[in-house]
C-alpha cells in the first residue's frame, strides 16, 4: 500500500518537470541573474556571494540543457542551439558566469516559448479511446442489462438507444432509423437502418432506438481497426526539420570558426568566448518562436487553431495536396441534382406532390427534396393519409393523387405501368416516384460540393505552388469522380479504407511533402501520416487531436487563409533571423578585435534580440495590405463566389 503513496507525488513532479522544464529553467535563470545584479551592485557583497546565484543557474539550468544538447550531438543532430551549448561550457571554464547565465536564459526562454503549444502524442489515442462507449446494453430474458464492452460476444442482442454510439459491428434486428457513419467510412449522409441492415461500431445513432445482433467482438470491430491504424501512424509520424535548425546548420560552424581564428590570432581565450556569446543565435532561438506564437494568436482570432507550431514553418514547402471528399470538399449532405420525369408530366407538379409527402419523413433524402421545392417556390399541399410499410418506401394521398416514393429494387419486384421509361442508374443516391400507380420520376442526389471548392482548388497551384492535387476518399468511385470533375481535380482514389489512405499518404510523402485535409475519424491516421494535417470542423475529437491545424468553421477559405498567414509568418521569421544574425556577424568582428568583452557581447546580443523580436511581433497583426484575404486572392486573378 506504500508504493502508490510514494510514487504518486514523484510521478506528478516528473510529469510537471517534463512538460514545464524549459519554463522552470527560464524562470530560475531570470531570478538568478536578477539576484546576482542586486548583490553585485546593490549589496556590494564579496565576489563569491554574488556569483552563487549564477552558479545555481548554470547548475540547475545549464546542466539539463547541455545533457539534451549532448544527446542531439550523439544522434548527429547539429541545430542552432549547439552554439549556445558551447558558449555555456566555455563561459563556465573561463569563469564568465554572467555571460553563461545569460545564454541559459536565452536558450531556455526560446524553447519555452515554442514548446507551450506542443501536445503529447498520446492525446490522439486517448481521444479515440474515450469516444468509444465502455458498456453495451445487452437484451436478456430479464430485460436490458449493461455489460462491459469486452464481454460482448458474437450473436448477443444489444439495444442502441437514440444518439448512442454503436458499440460493435452488427446487424439490425428490430427498429427503423438512421445512423451517421460519414466520419468512419467516408460515405456521405446519414444512412437508413432497417431490419437486416449492417451497422458499424463508432457510428452515431439517430433519434430512434435500434436492436442489433453483434457480428464481431469489440476487439475486431471497425473502430478497433482504426485505432490500430492510428497507433501505427503515430509510430511513423514524419519528422519536420525546423527553420532554426536549417539556418543554424551553416551559422554555427561559421561562428565557431571565427571564434577559433580570433583565439588563435590573439592568443586570448576571452575573445573565443566573446565571439561565441555575441554569436549565440538568439534571433533563431527567440525571434522565430515569437513570430510563430504571433501567427498562432492571429490564427486563433480567425477561428484557426494551430496545435503543432511546426506546421506554420512547413506548410509552405508542401507540394502535394491530398483531400478527403465527404465533409471536406463537400458539405456531407445530399442535394437534389436531377429530376427525370416521365413523358406527359410536369417536373414542378411532381416535385410539389413529392415534397408534400416528404415533409412527414425522417429519411435522409427528405430534407434535400424539401430544400429543392423551397428554392423553386413550389407550394406544399395537404396530405390526407400517409404510411411507410417496411421495405416499400413511403406512400400517401396528396391533392387527390396517390403518391409512392420507393427504390429501384422495390419497383423491380412489383413493376408498374410506365416502368419501361425508367432511365438506367447513373450513380449516386436516387429514389423513384410512382403517382396513381404509374411511374412518374427518378430523383437523383449527390453530396453537395462546397461553394468555394472549385475556386479554392484553382487557387492552390499558382498561389501556393502545389504540384499535385488528389482526392482520397472512402466514398464510391462514381461519387468521387463526379465531384472531382466539378472542382477540377484529376487524380482520385475512391473507396479507400483508413489503412489504404495511410499507405497512399506515406507513399506520396516519400516523394514530396504532403498536405492532407480531412474531417472524419477515418481521416485521423492519414492526418498524422502527412507532413501537415489540417482538420476541417469540430465534428470529431479524434480528427482535431490528430491534425496539426484545426479549422473551426468547416471552410476551405479558412484553409487558404491559414496558408497565407503561414507564408507571411515565414517571411517575418526569416527577416528577424537573418537580420539578427547579420548584426551578430558585425558583433563577432568587434569581439574578434577585442572591442567587446564576453559580458558586453552578451548585452550586445540582447540588444540585437530586441530588434529581432520587435520585428517578429508583426506576425501577430494582420497587415494593411491584406485587410481581407479574399482581396489577396482577387489580386491573383482567382475569386471565390
Amino acid at each position: 500500500m506504500d508504493t502508490p503513496i510514494a510514487t504518486g507525488p514523484i510521478s506528478t513532479i516528473l510529469k510537471f518537470w517534463t512538460g514545464r522544464r524549459m519554463v522552470v529553467i527560464a524562470g530560475v535563470a531570470l531570478a538568478g541573474i536578477a539576484v546576482h545584479l542586486v548583490f553585485r551592485y546593490g549589496v556590494h557583497s564579496d565576489v563569491r556571494a554574488y556569483q552563487i546565484p549564477l552558479w545555481v543557474v548554470l547548475g540547475f539550468g545549464g546542466v539539463p540543457l547541455l545533457y539534451g544538447l549532448l544527446r542531439k550531438v550523439m544522434k548527429l543532430e547539429f541545430g542552432s542551439d549547439l552554439l549556445a551549448g558551447i558558449s555555456i561550457v566555455t563561459a563556465a571554464i573561463l569563469g564568465e558566469y554572467l555571460a553563461g547565465a545569460l545564454v541559459v536564459l536565452m536558450l531556455s526562454g526560446g524553447e519555452a516559448l515554442e514548446s507551450y503549444a506542443v501536445r503529447s502524442a498520446s492525446s490522439v489515442l486517448r481521444a479515440l479511446a474515450n469516444r468509444m462507449p465502455s458498456i453495451a446494453h445487452k437484451r436478456t430474458a430479464a430485460g436490458v442489462v449493461d455489460i462491459p464492452l469486452s464481454e460482448v460476444a458474437v450473436g448477443d442482442t444489444l439495444s442502441v438507444f437514440p444518439h448512442d454510439i454503436c458499440p460493435v459491428d452488427g446487424v439490425v434486428t428490430e427498429g427503423r432509423g438512421v445512423m451517421d457513419e460519414s466520419f468512419l467510412t467516408g460515405e456521405p449522409f446519414q444512412m437508413s437502418k432497417t431490419p437486416g441492415a449492417d451497422v458499424i461500431s463508432g457510428a452515431i445513432n439517430g433519434e430512434s432506438a435500434l436492436t442489433i445482433r453483434a457480428t464481431r467482438p469489440a476487439a475486431d470491430s471497425r473502430y478497433a481497426k482504426i485505432m490500430e491504424v492510428m497507433r501505427r501512424a503515430e509510430e511513423h509520424k514524419p519528422q519536420m526539420r525546423r527553420l532554426a535548425d536549417r539556418l543554424g546548420a551553416w551559422y554555427t560552424p561559421l561562428a565557431v570558426l571565427i571564434a577559433l581564428v580570433a583565439w588563435g590570432v590573439s592568443g586570448e581565450s576571452g575573445r573565443f568566448l566573446a565571439v561565441l556569446v555575441v554569436a549565440t543565435p538568439c534571433p533563431l532561438l527567440i525571434a522565430i518562436p515569437v513570430a510563430i506564437i504571433g501567427a498562432i494568436s492571429l490564427c486563433a482570432r480567425r477561428g484557426i487553431i494551430v496545435k503543432n507550431p511546426a506546421v506554420l514553418e512547413t506548410i509552405a514547402t508542401c507540394r502535394t495536396a491530398i483531400f478527403d471528399k465527404t465533409g471536406t470538399l463537400t458539405y456531407g449532405r445530399p442535394r437534389l441534382t436531377d429530376q427525370v420525369v416521365a413523358s406527359g408530366l410536369v417536373a414542378v407538379d411532381v416535385l410539389g406532390l413529392v415534397a408534400s409527402l416528404e415533409r412527414y419523413s425522417k429519411h435522409p433524402l427528405a430534407h434535400a427534396i424539401l430544400a429543392s421545392a423551397a428554392a423553386a417556390g413550389v407550394p406544399l399541399q395537404e396530405v390526407a393519409e400517409i404510411s411507410e410499410p417496411p421495405g416499400q418506401g413511403m406512400r400517401g394521398s396528396v391533392g387527390g393523387h396517390t403518391v409512392r416514393i420507393s427504390s429501384r429494387g422495390a419497383l423491380a419486384k412489383a413493376p408498374v405501368p410506365g416502368a419501361d421509361q425508367i432511365p438506367p442508374h447513373a450513380g449516386g443516391l436516387e429514389c423513384l416516384v410512382v403517382i396513381d400507380e404509374r411511374y412518374a420520376a427518378v430523383y437523383r442526389f449527390r453530396d453537395e460540393p462546397r461553394v468555394e471548392g472549385a475556386s479554392f482548388i484553382r487557387h492552390l497551384k499558382p498561389r501556393h505552388h502545389f504540384d499535385r492535387l488528389m482526392i482520397v476518399s472512402g466514398d464510391r468511385e462514381s461519387e468521387v469522380r463526379y465531384l472531382a470533375e466539378q472542382i477540377g481535380i484529376s487524380e482520385v482514389y475512391p473507396q479507400k479504407t483508413p489503412e489504404e489512405k495511410v499507405m497512399i499518404v506515406r507513399a506520396e510523402t516519400l516523394k514530396a511533402r504532403t498536405l492532407y485535409v480531412g474531417d472524419g475519424i477515418n481521416d485521423a491516421p492519414a492526418l498524422m501520416s502527412a507532413t501537415v494535417g489540417v482538420g476541417i470542423g469540430q465534428n470529431s475529437d479524434i480528427t482535431t487531436e490528430s491534425a496539426g491545424v484545426v479549422i473551426m468553421d468547416s471552410s476551405l477559405e479558412k484553409v487558404d487563409e491559414f496558408m497565407h498567414i503561414s507564408a507571411r509568418m515565414r517571411r517575418i521569421a526569416l527577416q528577424s533571423a537573418i537580420g539578427g544574425m547579420a548584426l551578430s556577424v558585425v558583433g563577432m568582428a568587434l569581439a574578434s578585435g577585442g572591442l567587446l568583452s564576453p559580458v558586453a557581447g552578451a548585452v550586445s546580443q540582447e540588444i540585437i534580440d530586441v530588434f529581432a523580436i520587435l520585428n517578429a511581433l508583426r506576425a501577430a497583426f494582420r497587415p494593411k495590405e491584406l485587410t481581407d484575404f479574399r482581396d489577396c486572392r482577387e489580386r491573383h486573378f482567382v475569386t471565390f463566389p
